[in-house]
């Protein structure tokens, strides 16, 4: 079988930390161009790694007619690029959040069906190995229902993330769009959603910019979520956790609690009401001062060489993206928000 071309488009933190080495790791791949509107970043990979530089996205598309694209760009621009790289017969791994509209996100489905190509969302989340550990504890039963939960992501903020700091687009509203909710929240929305293989049906927020200076979009949330199940908890999302990251959840459940992510050791601790308690040691969440293979790019790579859906669809994409839209709804109209 012959490697799957692939083309990386914004070469920003996230290609750096993430798609590119991984990528690059996989044996399966060969990278054949990069773009950035600062060329000199897409030349910079394109001489580490082979392949050409690029800095527009179209002329790209034309040129190099590659299998696969990685789009790692400004919210804003997600939707656009996901469309046109599918109308190009390309398959497309977009990062979250996949789209800034619901609308955006159904145009993307249709291109990807259309055009006969896959399309995969990043929520890199659910292949986080205290994650999945999780999920395998709660299919296992011993906890029974979930009854309620919080999950939680918040680090010091782009400023400190991005590789053009305190200036990036990710506090720019026209190419943000959305700030923290964008950012962490719609993984928070993935995951839980994913965990408790249920589904959100109402929501309520309170999303805002407390601190972070001179940006319209939010650094803060804090949501309450009802679930179809009915379990119901809080998701909160934040820029501003300037002493550290925090990516944990909890689950209160009919015989027990679960821990995961909130001991840097025992990435899921099981307390069980008979007294049984339980320290998982399954490797730790990825940070962003400290990068875990994300497992996403393998998934992408997998789906397209044994041509199965990928391990975060469209759809799903669709359904984590819809429950953060109706938090701003929330936000705007003071009222719960039913999300289908």
């Amino acid at each position: 079988m012959s490697k799957v071309r692939v083309v990386v488009v914004g070469c920003g933190s996230i290609s750096k930390y993430r798609h590119i080495p991984e990528y690059a790791a996989n044996k399966n791949v060969e990278l054949v161009a990069f773009v950035d509107p600062v060329i000199e970043r897409a030349e910079k990979y394109a001489e580490l790694h082979g392949g050409k530089a690029f800095a527009d996205f179209e002329t790209m598309l034309a040129e190099v007619k590659p299998d696969a694209v990685s789009v790692c760009t400004p919210n804003a621009l997600h939707a656009p690029m996901s469309i046109a790289a599918a109308n190009a017969g390309a398959h497309v791994l977009v990062e979250k959040p996949m789209a800034v509209s619901d609308e955006e996100a159904e145009a993307m489905i249709e291109a990807a069906k259309k055009n006969g190509v896959h399309l995969m969302v990043g929520h890199n989340q659910r292949f986080m190995p205290p994650h999945v550990k999780a999920k395998q504890i709660l299919q296992s039963g011993v906890l029974g229902k979930v009854l309620t939960f919080r999950t939680s992501f918040g680090h010091p903020g782009p400023d400190g993330w991005s590789v053009d700091g305190a200036d990036s687009w990710f506090f720019r509203k026209e190419e943000a769009i959305m700030g923290a909710m964008g950012d962490l929240g719609v993984h928070k929305s993935d995951l839980i959603r994913w965990m408790l293989d249920d589904e959100v049906s109402e929501v309520a927020g309170f999303v805002g910019t407390l601190h972070k200076k001179g940006t319209e979009v939010d650094d803060n949330a804090s949501c309450l979520l009802r679930m179809k199940s009915g379990a119901m908890g809080t998701l909160v999302a934040s820029w501003t956790y300037y002493k550290g990251e925090d990516n944990s959840t909890i689950l209160w459940c009919e015989n027990g609690v679960m821990k995961i992510g909130t001991h840097p050791d025992d990435q899921v601790i099981l307390e069980l009401r008979n007294g049984t308690v339980e320290k998982h040691k399954v490797g730790a969440i990825s940070t962003n001062d400290k990068q875990e293979t994300s497992g996403v790019i393998d998934a992408f790579i997998e789906s397209i060489l044994t041509n199965t859906t990928p391990a975060v669809s469209g759809e799903d994409g669709r359904a984590s993206l819809k429950v953060i839209l109706c938090a701003f709804e929330s936000q705007a109209t003071g009222k719960f928000v039913s999300v289908n």
